[in-house]
């Protein structure tokens, strides 16, 4: 079959066609063209099988978790540890925002998640104290690309159902990515926060008020534990510890913290069963696109052109990363998962890429992609908190982000980064290099 419908698709997305429409609408014009409208049957039948899988329940179950503790309003009690422990830092509210994500990370999964609820509390607080507007919407922007990667995380849990590969182990080989992240964030937010002045938040803690701090973020921080600590001990599957989760959040938000009403759990559910309704349809529309790509050898024609150009995994990783780059200044983390994973993973595999490295790879990339122009999208939702324009936060988040990027090329390139846990934990049986 002819790749057209490649074609086809990019145009209608040239255009402004929403990704799930043009997802449908290219295959079925290039089966068209090619005078083989047969297929189409297979087209519904891909796409309604796409989305008729039981670990995609693990999707609406995680955002129905983040839903609830955002609306149970944790956040504060994150910001509030997050100040104790790096509160008295040089720039100490930007360290907090960066600690604040890291946390929030291992409950949402989200990073439009993280940028509205750390955004709305921590960019006008630290305008008041002293930070330019623009520095406090980059710095909550560059840190909530941390959400998807830190586990759980919506696009992981997406990835491994698209390729057949471990959500656990996806979610192991993200874990130290994650920190590393925000490790770097903090050491450039240092260096920025110096030559800048900018004031620390607080005194340094007693370890009493650490302690306080860290009792009141206990119970949302019990989250992460419950999802990886099930899964790793073999207690439930993916899908069970993201419903194992939203129950727990359920149960502290309306009798344990009491912040959650009854009367609000009509609009969480609708909330969340909207925003999952838009993920599963892009998930079955995507799950037909690749099956259409594999028929008509896609991957097959980008090895045969990525293996023209150089036989070296090093360079032909460093063009992949490349590729994904500017695919994630133009398309969502998800599509871009759905649609290029099948057609990339592959080729990875046979220069001998390990199937979770380069899914980790690909996560964190496409997720970076979230905080670059021109439709990064964390940049409009931190536009409308801030009430800056999109670009005026974007050139003040270029420090942060070659931070960002330059991660990427270390966990690419040194998979020990990200293979180390997944190896320990016995989801590979490969050692982990130091270099590739």
């Amino acid at each position: 079959m002819s790749v057209a419908f490649f074609w086809i698709f990019l145009a209608a997305m040239f255009i402004g066609m929403p990704i799930v429409f043009a997802l449908g609408f290219a295959p079925m014009v290039g089966f068209l063209l090619a005078e083989k409208p047969i297929f189409l049957k297979m087209l519904f039948q891909r796409t309604f099988a796409g989305i008729h899988q039981f670990p995609l329940l693990a999707i609406p179950f995680f955002i129905l978790t983040g839903e609830i503790m955002n609306r149970a309003g944790i956040t504060l009690s994150l910001v509030n540890f997050a100040n104790t422990l790096v509160g008295h830092l040089r720039g100490g509210l930007a360290h907090v925002n960066i600690v604040t994500s890291m946390l929030f990370a291992g409950i949402s999964g989200s990073a439009v998640a993280d940028t509205s609820a750390v955004g709305s509390i921590l960019i006008p607080a630290m305008e008041k104290d002293g930070y330019s507007r623009k520095f406090s919407a980059a710095i909550t922007a560059a840190s909530s690309v941390i959400g998807p990667i830190i586990p759980p995380s919506l696009i992981m849990v997406v990835y491994a159902f698209i390729m057949n590969v471990s959500v656990a182990g996806l979610f192991a080989a993200g874990l130290i990515p994650g920190l590393m992240v925000g490790f770097m964030l903090m050491l450039v937010t240092g260096v920025i926060a110096r030559r800048r002045n900018y004031p620390k938040a607080a005194e340094r803690a007693s370890i009493k008020q650490v302690g306080q701090s860290a009792w009141g973020a206990a119970l949302p921080l019990m989250t992460p534990v419950i999802i990886l600590g099930g899964i790793l001990g073999g207690i439930f599957t993916p899908t069970e510890s993201a419903a194992a989760a939203a129950g727990y959040a359920l149960l502290i938000a309306l009798f344990v913290l009491r912040t959650l009403k009854f009367k609000d759990l009509p609009q969480v559910f609708l909330t969340s069963a909207v925003t999952s309704g838009a993920i599963l349809l892009i998930v079955g529309t995507a799950t037909a696109f690749a099956a259409i790509a594999s028929l008509s050898q896609v991957p097959v024609k980008l090895s045969g052109l990525l293996f023209a150009i150089s036989d070296n995994p090093l360079l032909i990783l460093f063009l992949i990363n490349v590729l994904l780059l500017i695919v994630g200044m133009f398309l969502d983390a998800g599509p871009a998962i759905l649609i290029l994973g099948p057609i990339l993973a592959p080729t990875m595999v046979n220069l001998g890429v390990d199937p979770l490295h380069f899914a980790v790879i690909m996560c964190i990339n496409l997720t970076i992609g979230l905080a670059t122009p021109p439709m990064g999208l964390i940049l409009f939702v931190a536009s409308s908190i801030s009430k800056l324009r999109v670009e005026v936060i974007a050139l003040e988040m270029l420090p942060l982000l070659a931070v960002e990027i330059g991660a990427i090329f270390i966990v690419t390139y040194f998979p020990f980064v990200s293979m180390s846990l997944p190896y320990w934990l016995g989801f590979t049986r490969t050692a982990p290099s130091f270099f590739m």
